[in-house]
């Protein structure tokens, strides 16, 4: 007989949203499960791990890699059970309303509640439909900068007009020897500083182009030069480049609540259509993070943790419905005692 080791909350996810609800969750005494498609934690954060993050609360800037440290060593605070490198693929409920989350390997994960907090979809970067583009991934075609160091006096074609095409363009302004940003339309998406920022920068800007083709060098491993072709008259544009960075975004995969077969809410088939305090139309299954859409929504990190607490907050109640609507602010919070004596003694060097 199969054994059901149900957990109250499974997270599907393992970045901000995730990470965070996992400790609120904790903090409220609920059992937690984290299953994360990826081997690592952190989620889209991991994209930019040498980039400064500037806008949440309460933190000094700091590099996003040890914002995912910090994040992670707070999600593991009240130990909860992490499964990493499996992919959601369905829900299905059983009689007793428990929840089952199936993911592709055939493992099924039970659980009284389920919090979505995938983001924008799994980590696989949407791909450069260019002939031939793949050859160059192993060399100078590059989907994610995991080092601003490696394009120091480089010239720099980054294609994409979204927030992380313009912040690439932005960071590596001053490092790289040129930059160039292609992008298929007549404005950028991205945030309006940021925008801002590139306008007065050296950036050459060529909007309303996108890459037609990719030319190796003599040794026909790196790319040497891309032409560019103009989306209205047609004309092409050839550059010299060293590096190229593609950022089209990334692929939105909610399988697992279109084959749920429970009617799930979704808008425009990548966001789950929900509420403030993070609840679907479904009973028990709440969305937090940039995979939520409702009036209101604020997309930053800052937003995903709100979202976590009240995804987190929702789920005790139908749990629990007569326990408390909100948790206990930590520095009143008797789960802390022993920690806080820890802290205090580490911090003040005395003893607590």
């Amino acid at each position: 007989m199969e054994e059901k080791n149900v957990y109250d909350i499974t997270i599907i996810g393992g970045g901000p949203a995730g990470l965070f609800a996992a400790f609120y969750a904790g903090l409220r005494e609920m059992s937690v499960k984290i299953v994360e498609y990826q081997q690592f934690l952190g989620g889209k954060v991991n994209v930019y791990p040498e980039k400064m993050i500037w806008d949440i609360g309460g933190l000094t800037p700091l590099p996003a890699a040890k914002l995912i440290d910090q994040m992670v060593e707070q999600a593991k605070t009240f130990d909860p059970e992490i499964v990493l490198g499996q992919k959601a693929v369905a829900i299905s409920q059983e009689e007793d309303k428990t929840y089952v989350l199936h993911t592709e390997c055939g493992a099924k994960h039970y659980t009284k509640t389920i919090i979505a907090a995938v983001g924008g979809g799994i980590l696989r970067p949407t791909k450069l439909e260019v002939e031939g583009a793949e050859k160059f991934e192993l060399t100078n075609l590059h989907y994610t900068v995991k080092s601003l160091a490696r394009f120091k006096d480089k010239v720099v074609l980054i294609s994409g007009g979204g927030n992380a095409a313009v912040d690439w363009a932005n960071e590596l302004e001053p490092i790289a020897k040129k930059v160039y940003l292609t992008y298929r339309k007549d404005n950028l998406k991205g945030h309006e500083a940021e925008v801002s920022k590139l306008a007065e920068s050296t950036v050459d800007l060529l909007l309303n182009t996108e890459i037609k083709s990719l030319q190796a060098g003599e040794d026909h491993s790196h790319i040497q030069k891309v032409v560019l072709t103009h989306k209205e008259d047609g004309t092409e544009l050839e550059l010299n480049v060293d590096e190229v960075i593609i950022n089209h975004g990334y692929d939105r995969e909610l399988g697992f609540l279109k084959n749920s077969g429970l009617n799930i809410n979704l808008k425009d088939d990548y966001w789950v259509d929900g509420a403030p305090n993070s609840e679907t139309n479904i009973p028990g299954i709440y969305a937090a993070g940039d995979i939520l859409h409702h009036e209101g929504k604020l997309h930053l990190i800052a937003g995903a943790f709100q979202d976590a607490a009240n995804a987190v907050n929702e789920a005790k109640v139908f749990i629990q419905p007569d326990a408390n609507k909100w948790g206990m602010v930590s520095s009143h919070n008797d789960l802390f005692q022993k920690k806080n004596k820890e802290l205090i003694k580490h911090l003040y060097k005395v003893e607590a």
